[in-house]
């Protein structure tokens, strides 16, 4: 037990006096954060801009243009007057859509008002009055959005004019869901990321370099058992992972309103499980690299995809079907998943327990290996 604890002690203050370590372990992932989180923190709906134009100059295309005014909530058309340039904008993207509402637009909405139903005859109906609408190709999401919203409105204008009587309606029923933002998304992400840089890059350059300085074969000539050594590794990197988690819910509460809606004693179940995981990872990959040179190409060829892969940054819903099968199995997506339902949503061990039980797994399955591949020399 003494030595245990000694161990413990010496490799805290490893990495409180290697000033790099406190920098890239505790800063980076908090400066990470809030350079992500200021830009995209809030993002979390389509912003669309167009411009309409209108040539009638009547009360029946100003009726049109308050129409459209009504929706500046989700789409922000601008009174212009110069088609050339409006299109110019379009075209440089700095405009989703332009709307032009040409000459005659109220003569020919006068013409079908006009019409009687028995009048309504097979080539004796009067010329459709017709809204021009141009979109940027390239950017089809947005552009969709507003032709949809464009559609709606001059739709409405056409019912009302034909007295038009629905015969199916919708009975609209609102569900109260969670308002989260891009930061929400992306805090528990920051946590997984830190958890398996600084344990999978950690542990297998350090173990790599201890090795190359003959300081594991000096602890090997001692009575030191390796299990103590390995549990002296965990209980210092899991005092570690633990301050640089608490220290990154707190400034995301802090700085842009985060929460933990879930337990903190389930967060903090898979920071331990997080840990554990990636150490065992680290373990083999300082097994088979023969020296720190090697051990940093190694880890970050494991590690890098996984960035992508495993919902750090993206939804793993997003990820291509080909892969889902891939990505369901590394642990780094069950933990941001769970990390995600804790905090976000506030599930529990009940529901959370598969992730638990994968990377219990991944424990397991990984210092099996790591045990038949140590070694001190």
């Amino acid at each position: 037990m003494k030595a245990y604890l000694q161990l413990t002690l010496a490799q805290l203050r490893l990495f409180a006096r290697n000033r790099q370590v406190l920098f890239w372990s505790l800063l980076f992932p908090v400066f990470f954060m809030a350079m992500l989180g200021s830009f995209l923190g809030n993002g979390s709906g389509i912003s669309i801009t167009g411009a309409i134009i209108d040539e009638d100059h009547s009360p029946a295309s100003r009726e049109l243009l308050r129409s459209l005014g009504q929706m500046d909530a989700v789409i922000e058309l601008e009174e212009v007057y110069d088609k050339e340039e409006a299109l110019k904008q379009l075209k440089q993207g700095d405009r989703h859509i332009v709307v032009i509402v040409p000459r005659g637009y109220q003569e020919l909405l006068a013409a079908h008002g006009q019409q009687t139903e028995a009048e309504a005859v097979p080539g004796m109906l009067p010329e459709v009055a017709t809204v021009k609408a141009y979109y940027d190709e390239t950017n089809m999401t947005t552009s969709q959005i507003a032709l949809t919203i464009l559609s709606q409105v001059v739709d409405g204008v056409s019912k009302q004019l034909a007295n038009y009587s629905p015969v199916v309606t919708v009975d609209a029923m609102a569900v109260q869901s969670l308002h989260l933002k891009y930061i929400d998304f992306l805090v528990p992400g920051i946590l997984a990321m830190m958890i398996m840089s600084n344990n999978l890059n950690g542990v297998a350059g350090q173990i790599a370099s201890w090795r190359e300085r003959g300081i594991l074969r000096r602890m090997q000539s001692t009575t030191l058992n390796a299990s103590t050594f390995i549990a002296a590794q965990i209980t210092a990197r899991l005092v570690m992972n633990g301050m640089q988690a608490l220290i990154v819910v707190l400034v995301g509460s802090t700085v842009f309103g985060t929460q933990v809606n879930g337990s903190w004693g389930l967060l903090f179940l898979f920071v331990v499980l997080g840990t554990l995981t990636f150490m065992s990872i680290g373990f083999i990959i300082a097994s088979l690299a023969k020296s720190p040179e090697s051990a940093g190409p190694i880890a970050g060829f494991v590690s890098f995809p996984m960035l992508f892969l495993g919902g750090v940054f993206f939804p793993i819903k997003q990820m291509p079907e080909f892969l889902q099968p891939i990505v369901k199995l590394l642990p780094i997506s069950h933990l941001t998943t769970a990390m995600r339902q804790v905090m976000n949503v506030g599930e529990g061990f009940a529901v959370l327990w598969p992730q638990a039980a994968l990377l219990g797994g991944w424990i397991v399955a990984a210092f099996a290996v790591s045990s038949f591949t140590f070694k001190w020399e």
